[in-house]
C-alpha cells in the first residue's frame, strides 16, 4: 500500500509522446513523491488535457500552467481521476486560472461517462470507470499510446489504499480485472499513476495487485479466525511490516476487506 516510504526518485517529465508529468510538491507516506499532474497532447496540437491539478497549492498551478505556455498551447479541458483533495482540491481555482471546463465522475450535469471518447484537439481519450479506492475513480485510456491513466487505482509504487466507507473491495477487484482484460487485449502496455513513476509492464502490476489483495484476504481471514475483533487488530498483525504512519489507511483497508469478507465467506 502507498506509505511504504517516500522516494523521492520520481520527478516527473514526459512519458511517451503525449504526456508530460508535472509533479506537484507534497511528498508523503501517502502521496509518496507528490501528486502526478498529468498534461495530455496530441503532437502538433495546440490544445491540451490536464488531469488531476492536484491540492490548493498556487505555486504547483502555476508550474502547470507554465508548462503549457512554454508549449505554446492552451488548456481546453481538466479531467479528475477522483475527487480526493490531493488531486481535486484545485479544480475550481484550476478553473479560474484557465476558463476550461473541469469534469470527473459525481461532478453533476456534466459526468464523465462509462467508455465515453473524449476528443480534444485530435487527441483521443476513453473513459474507464474504475471504482473500488474511491466510489468516483475513473482511469483513462490513451489508444494512441496504449497507455492508461490510472488514478490512485494502480500506483507507480507499492499498493493502493480501499478508501472504505466510500471504497468498497468487491468493486476494486472487478476494476483491476478491467484494466487486466485492457493488458490482456494488448490496448494498454503502460501505466501512468497518479502518484510515482510510470509503470512500463502494466500487465506484471496488475497481475501483481491481484494476488497481493489475494494473499492480504487470506491473511485477515486468518487474523479473524485467531482472535481479532476489530480492524485495528487485524492492522497489528497484518499490515506490522508497513510504518505506523499509515495505519489508519490500513484500517480503511482492512475495514473493507471486514466488509467483503462477510459477504464472501
Amino acid at each position: 500500500m502507498k506509505g511504504t516510504a517516500v522516494d523521492l526518485s520520481w520527478t516527473g517529465g514526459a512519458a511517451g509522446e503525449r504526456a508530460v508529468c508535472v509533479l506537484c510538491p507534497n511528498p508523503s507516506p501517502m502521496t509518496l513523491d507528490g501528486t502526478n499532474t498529468w498534461v495530455l497532447a496530441e503532437p502538433g496540437s495546440d490544445e491540451v488535457v490536464v488531469v488531476d491539478p492536484g491540492p490548493l497549492d498556487e505555486a504547483h498551478l502555476e508550474a502547470v500552467l507554465d508548462r503549457v505556455r512554454e508549449s505554446g498551447r492552451r488548456i481546453a479541458l481538466t479531467l479528475l481521476t477522483h475527487n480526493h483533495l490531493d488531486h481535486a482540491e484545485s479544480a475550481e481555482r484550476f478553473h479560474e486560472l484557465t476558463g476550461a471546463p473541469v469534469r470527473g465522475f459525481g461532478r453533476g450535469h456534466d459526468d464523465v461517462r462509462e467508455g465515453e471518447a473524449i476528443t480534444v484537439g485530435g487527441l483521443e481519450i476513453l473513459a474507464v470507470p474504475t471504482p473500488g479506492h474511491t466510489s468516483d475513480s475513473f482511469s483513462f485510456v490513451l489508444p494512441a499510446d496504449n497507455t492508461l491513466l490510472t488514478g490512485d487505482t494502480v500506483l507507480g509504487r507499492g499498493t493502493s489504499v480501499v478508501a472504505w466507507p466510500d471504497g468498497n473491495l468487491e468493486a476494486y477487484l472487478e476494476s483491476l480485472s478491467r484494466i487486466e482484460s485492457l493488458t490482456g487485449a494488448g490496448a494498454v502496455t503502460r501505466l501512468l499513476p497518479g502518484h510515482g513513476p510510470t509503470v512500463d509492464d502494466a500487465a506484471a502490476t496488475v497481475t501483481f495487485y491481484l494476488q497481493h489483495r489475494a494473499e492480504r484476504l487470506e491473511q485477515v481471514r486468518a487474523a479473524v479466525a485467531r482472535g481479532a475483533q476489530t480492524a485495528y487488530d487485524v492492522v497489528e498483525t497484518v499490515y506490522a511490516d508497513v510504518p505506523r504512519s499509515v495505519w489508519p489507511a490500513a484500517e480503511q483497508s482492512v475495514q473493507a476487506q471486514l466488509e467483503y469478507l462477510r459477504t464472501h465467506p
